[in-house]
């Protein structure tokens, strides 16, 4: 198994020599404009260790790491839409560099093409792969779901938020890590294990996500910092927050979220203020840091030799010391 930058290279190379140069060009470039902004690639790069971890050439794996990473940055043009995003990986979104017709309907091809890389495979792996993407998608599909559902809710609890990002985000991670399995044919105990490692990962992933869209710096993270603020969102930092707060506080919190102003700066630093004095913004890295142990419990219990779980943990690791 080879270090964490040569996945990250071989990835890279690969959607840089990506081609999606077809007609017409109005669907198929704001597709090659997601896909070379980037990003971390954390999906694509799992797959392939995964393949590894159980003893097959990664480069086997380079089709089903694609089709992992073509559907999150459909999700991703998509999610945007909704969330009526400017920015994505701090360039323009797809719907604002072009329209909200073409980015609905670029990103329906990227499922479709997502799809087509399974074929790559022969029929036992491609069954396989086939029922864990068509599974997960639709998990994702209703993880966004629930998320949209809870911007008008008021009742929503920690264990549904817990389950929404599990689905939107977490499940994808998971099944990218699987598929490496899938494609090693590696034992059924071992792709379920490396399923949940993934799983808590993404889990401990997307609420540091969320910590950092209140918390980050426009700069390194990407994103509109406070996104999730104007949108009135019920993140782990607000239901904490909520559940933390005195009367006064608790009040201020629920008028802020029921609110859209013109100008949202204040709005912004004034639930920002209210996150840290509730101490629910600590409460947010314990939460943080508890699925990261999760995921690193799960790997002692998989059957592999101890320098790959030491390069699996040392993944989680670099992907988790994201700085704010």
């Amino acid at each position: 198994m080879q270090p964490l930058s040569y996945y990250q290279e071989i990835i890279a190379n690969h959607f840089n020599n990506l081609i999606v140069n077809k007609e017409p060009l109005n669907l198929y470039e704001p597709i090659k404009y997601i896909l070379s902004l980037g990003g971390k690639r954390m999906r694509p790069v799992l797959t392939l260790m995964s393949t590894e971890v159980f003893d097959v050439d990664c480069k086997k794996a380079l089709a089903a790491a694609t089709a992992v990473e073509v559907f999150h940055n459909f999700s991703l043009i998509h999610d945007d839409i909704m969330d009526d995003a400017p920015l994505r990986r701090g360039n323009e979104t797809v719907h604002e560099k072009w329209n909200i017709n073409t980015g609905i309907l670029s990103g329906d091809a990227m499922l479709i093409l997502a799809y087509q890389y399974f074929e790559q495979y022969d029929a036992n792996i491609f069954t396989e792969l086939a029922k864990l993407f068509s599974k997960t998608a639709l998990q994702v599909c209703e993880g966004q779901q629930y998320d949209v559902d809870f911007e008008t809710r008021e009742d929503v609890t920690i264990a549904e938020y817990l389950k929404m990002i599990e689905y939107k985000t977490a499940v994808l991670v998971g099944a990218a890590m699987k598929m490496g399995a899938i494609v090693a044919q590696t034992s059924e105990e071992n792709k379920n294990l490396i399923y949940d490692f993934g799983l808590n990962l993404g889990i401990a992933f997307q609420i540091q996500d969320d910590f950092l869209d209140a918390f980050g710096n426009p700069e390194t993270f990407g994103k509109q910092v406070g996104g999730d603020i104007i949108e009135n969102k019920k993140t782990f930092l607000y239901l904490k927050a909520l559940e933390f707060s005195n009367q006064k506080e608790k009040e201020q919190l629920l008028h802020l979220f029921s609110i859209q102003p013109s100008d949202n700066t204040d709005k912004i630093n004034s639930v920002k203020e209210i996150f840290d004095k509730t101490g629910s913004s600590r409460e947010t890295k314990k939460a943080i840091e508890y699925y990261t142990l999760k995921a690193f419990e799960t790997l002692e219990r998989m059957q592999i030799k101890d320098d790959k779980k030491a390069i699996l943990k040392a993944f989680g690791e670099k992907l988790m010391s994201r700085n704010v």
